[in-house]
């Protein structure tokens, strides 16, 4: 299971790279002035923690893209998409980064150091939840319970309701690729609103530039924990 979703990672983070170099002039746009969806010739799009979608930009200009790899995307994962399906693309990429950074601290923690349920969870961390589950099934349930809690409200914060989703995604000019999802319009991929530090920037650059660093990391972490879970799976045994 965990090795399906750091594949899906992966994928999801390959995918944020890509240009959308073809648009439908007749397109379903959003107005600045009405924040209405109407048909007209082009698209404006709204301003969103300083980044205004550019189509003609690569991955829509959104921050990512830097030195030596520039502008990646040998397999041209999101060639033609419109920038609603580039910012559902870079939306799994920043989720599955964050997964993988805190499997990686995970994996580096918990082998060497496990004081909860009495120490009786050790061994490789690939079976750490399978050894919960047995011991405490419990505080398993809860565990689950709370991941879908945590994600119940990361869809209320960035996605639209179904029914709406499909309302707009059905419509021939907005080339969409999917219809029961759709990322709200005026929302950020990854910007949930969860900042009890205060650590986000209020500067358009200083924010693109904290983005990048966390893609960065995230992409990092991502190839990381792959390579933790593949090496446990085949030594059945602890990274150290």
């Amino acid at each position: 299971m965990k090795s399906s979703l750091i594949l899906l990672s992966v994928v999801g983070g390959a995918s944020a790279f890509a240009p959308s170099s073809k648009h439908s002039p007749n397109s379903v746009g959003l107005s600045a002035a009405t924040g209405e969806w109407d048909e007209e010739e082009g698209k404006v799009y709204p301003t969103i923690n300083g980044w205004t979608a550019d189509p003609t930009k690569f991955c829509a200009g959104l921050p990512g893209a830097i030195a030596p790899l520039g502008n990646f995307d040998p397999l041209g994962f999101t060639t033609d998409l419109p920038v609603q399906e580039i910012k559902r693309f870079r939306e799994a990429e920043v989720t599955h980064g964050r997964v993988a950074m805190l499997a990686v601290v995970g994996y580096l923690v918990q082998e060497p150091f496990h004081p909860f349920f009495n120490g009786l969870v050790t061994g490789p961390a690939n079976t750490h939840l399978t050894q919960v589950h047995e011991i405490a099934p419990f505080f398993f349930a809860w565990l689950g319970g709370s991941i879908a809690t945590a994600e119940f409200f990361r869809a209320k914060i960035g996605w639209e309701s179904p029914i709406d989703a499909i309302s707009k995604n059905t419509a021939e000019e907005f080339e969409a690729k999917t219809y029961l999802t759709k990322l709200n319009d005026k929302y950020y991929p990854g910007d949930l609103k969860f900042d009890p530090l205060g650590l986000k920037p209020q500067d358009p650059t200083e924010f693109a530039n904290m983005q990048t660093k966390e893609l960065n990391n995230g992409r990092l972490a991502m190839i990381a924990a792959m390579g933790m879970i593949v090496q446990e799976q085949v030594t059945h045994h602890t990274l150290f």
